[in-house]
């Protein structure tokens, strides 16, 4: 049915609905970065969060461990084609470590993790795509890790991946869920330290043109180490031995609302990711230590 042009005019807009901050329910997301970087704990945790509750109730519960902020509370479906369950039992314990009672009962009752490793999902596959719609009606959140891992086309073709992307954006429709999907960076792009750019996904460059909101997870480069100290005051810099605890996370393309700043995650036990304030190890006249801005 076409917009009813007048009545667009005349009347207030509908207030849109976001999973996340940036992220608008019923399209199709993208989070970027290299592999064992952190990005499927970063994606779990952000599942748990959705499937918690919103943002005033997650922070109450302890649900909200990477700080989004979601908006509501909704079902969420979790596709880990890469790891076998006991390793994904593994990092859900793991998470638990850090969530309260109330969180941990919400996430279970609103959050399924279906392992496919080995089982060969194909959404270009008119019979593997209406299952999926059918198991994903009524989610709010859907999320694909890794999207190699659902389909069988060229990753190279413009032509295949606006293909692919637009079979997500079905779903999305379909179901009335967001789709997020999972992605590795390009060996050039990891090689040059530039995998915190909107054109770091391997493959055609419509994966990430034909989406509407992009994350990317990386490590801390070498100068960010030096720059960079966990402790308030006269903290000595992360250094070299300590980088690879830490992780970056910001978003490099968004088609709504305002981008969040970036966030600087650590790396606890089991691979858990959680927030942390580091400050600039510069001195600024004289004023103490300065918050770093990300």
């Amino acid at each position: 049915m076409a917009i009813d042009l007048r009545a667009a005019f005349e009347s207030e807009p509908p207030t849109l609905d976001f999973i996340w901050p940036g992220f608008l329910a019923s399209t199709v997301g993208a989070l970027v970065a290299p592999g064992a970087t952190g990005k499927s704990f970063w994606a779990l945790e952000a599942a748990m969060s959705v499937a918690c509750g919103a943002t005033v109730e997650s922070r109450a519960v302890g649900g909200d461990l990477v700080g989004l902020a979601p908006t509501k509370a909704g079902r969420v479906i979790y596709f880990a084609g890469e790891d076998p369950e006991s390793a994904l039992i593994g990092r859900i314990h793991a998470i638990g470590k850090h969530l309260g009672p109330q969180a941990r009962e919400a996430i279970a009752d609103n959050l399924l993790i279906e392992a496919i490793l080995g089982k060969r999902l194909n959404v270009m596959d008119d019979r593997h795509l209406a299952r999926v719609i059918e198991y994903c009606s009524d989610s709010r959140l859907i999320v694909l890790d890794t999207l190699s891992r659902i389909h069988n086309l060229d990753e190279n073709s413009n032509g295949d991946m606006a293909q692919l992307v637009a079979t997500l954006e079905h779903v999305a429709v379909s179901t009335g869920a967001s789709v997020l999907y999972l992605h590795h960076v390009s060996k050039g792009s990891a090689r040059d330290g530039q995998t915190d750019q909107q054109q770091a996904a391997r493959g055609a460059s419509a994966l990430v043109d034909n989406v509407r909101w992009c994350g990317f997870v990386a490590r801390m480069a070498d100068k960010e180490a030096q720059n960079l100290t966990e402790h308030a005051y006269g903290g000595q810099p992360i250094g070299e031995d300590h980088r690879g605890f830490f992780v970056r996370f910001g978003v490099n393309k968004q088609n709504y609302g305002l981008t969040s700043r970036e966030r600087w995650y650590k790396q606890h036990s089991g691979g858990v990711l959680l927030p942390v304030d580091l400050l600039d190890t510069k001195h600024t006249g004289g004023k103490g230590w300065r918050r770093e801005q990300v």
